[in-house]
């Protein structure tokens, strides 16, 4: 079995990008560290908050954590056998990140995320 660094990424669909990048620069009291069109993100405390318009291509309704894990390949095979269903398989999302989702037995959304 192999085991997870902890949730350290969650990404939040929204449906106005502005008004929510205001409300959670409100609510960290910093900037964002990445602020595009496409994407907004915060970095504090260990964590890294995401804002994703419209849920992105993924089509997020709900607030994803992702579980950092060392081997996402392995992690997925892991809990796919305790019962998990492939959602989004793992894929480069830039810079050597992989990110994967699944669904628990009760449909919850859950992700993985690995670094280089």
């Amino acid at each position: 079995m192999t085991a997870t660094e902890g949730i350290k990424t969650v990404l939040h669909p929204v449906s106005d990008l502005a008004t929510a990048k205001a409300m959670y620069t409100a609510l960290l009291g910093i900037e964002p560290q990445a602020d595009g069109p496409y994407y907004v993100g915060f970095d504090t405390a260990g964590q890294h908050i995401g804002l994703v318009p419209g849920g992105g291509p993924q089509g997020m309704t709900t607030p994803v954590a992702y579980w950092h894990v060392a081997d996402i390949e392995a992690k997925l095979a892991e809990v796919t056998a305790a019962g998990a269903t492939v959602k989004e398989p793992a894929h480069d999302v830039g810079g050597g990140r992989l990110v994967a989702t699944f669904t628990d037995p009760d449909g919850n959304v859950l992700g993985l995320l690995q670094d280089k």
